[in-house]
């Protein structure tokens, strides 16, 4: 099926590497504008360039989603040159692995921030825009499947993404009659700067023996899911969490 997204504007988060920049590439690709939004202001400008030389719209916002006040200048920003915003994806994340019993709280409460409260603050403010414009929208979270399961190292990264599911579907049921669409995406492990440490390690390895596709994901495997819940495609989807993790929840016991 053709999915045409000409004339829709969508914000990135999180949008200097990774899952981020990928998914930006890929919007673009389908004819959206794409603002660009991260902390590291050098990234972005270099693939705000990249798309403009393919005659894509595109911009680059510097944001630092844990600071949830500047949420909505970024916001503004971006809807003051590329138009009031049709799309979210809030993908900006850090992991903060450390075990519990070792982790600092300011720590712990900086990864809440940047990937619970910063995804609240950019919702919160992109669906404020789309109402105040008559449109609706979808938002599209990036959870994890570390909000479904558990993982050694990882309790703030796992706790803040649990919360980002539950915030899917709570703002899924209150802004439903705005016709603002609140999905998630949990994916499983996909090679970024994120994760590449911990990939090609011996627990890495034994992560992988568990993967019932005997694989770990490439981005574009993240593509199908993410259009799906972007465009019309999904235009009948509210409070969905879809996996994308080569069957990893459902491995044996």
């Amino acid at each position: 099926m053709n999915i045409d997204l000409s004339g829709r504007t969508a914000i990135i988060t999180g949008a200097s590497s990774g899952i981020g920049a990928h998914f930006a590439l890929t919007l673009a690709e389908h004819g959206a504008n794409v603002a660009l939004c991260a902390r590291r202001i050098d990234r972005l400008e270099a693939l705000r360039d990249e798309l403009r030389g393919k005659g894509v719209k595109a911009e680059a916002v510097a944001l630092d989603v844990a600071d949830a006040g500047t949420c909505k200048d970024a916001v503004a920003s971006a809807a003051c040159t590329l138009g009031s915003p049709d799309i979210l994806l809030n993908n900006a994340g850090i992991d903060g692995a450390r075990m519990a019993i070792k982790q600092d709280i300011a720590e712990f409460q900086k990864v809440v921030a940047v990937n619970l409260t910063g995804a609240f603050a950019m919702a919160q403010a992109c669906a404020q825009a789309m109402i105040a414009d008559g449109k609706g929208g979808s938002i599209v979270n990036t959870a994890s499947i570390l909000g479904l399961r558990q993982g050694q190292t990882l309790s703030a990264y796992a706790a803040s993404k649990a919360a980002v599911v539950q915030l899917t579907k709570q703002l899924a049921l209150e802004w439903g009659r705005h016709g603002i669409r609140v999905n998630a995406l949990a994916p499983g492990y996909f090679p970024t700067e994120l994760t590449e440490g911990l990939l090609n390690t011996p627990v890495g390895k034994d992560m992988l023996s568990r993967i019932p596709m005997q694989r770990f994901g490439n981005l574009s495997d993240l593509d199908g899911p993410m259009l799906l819940l972007a465009s019309d495609l999904g235009a009948y989807m509210t409070g969905a969490v879809i996996p994308v993790d080569g069957g990893h929840l459902v491995s044996s016991l």
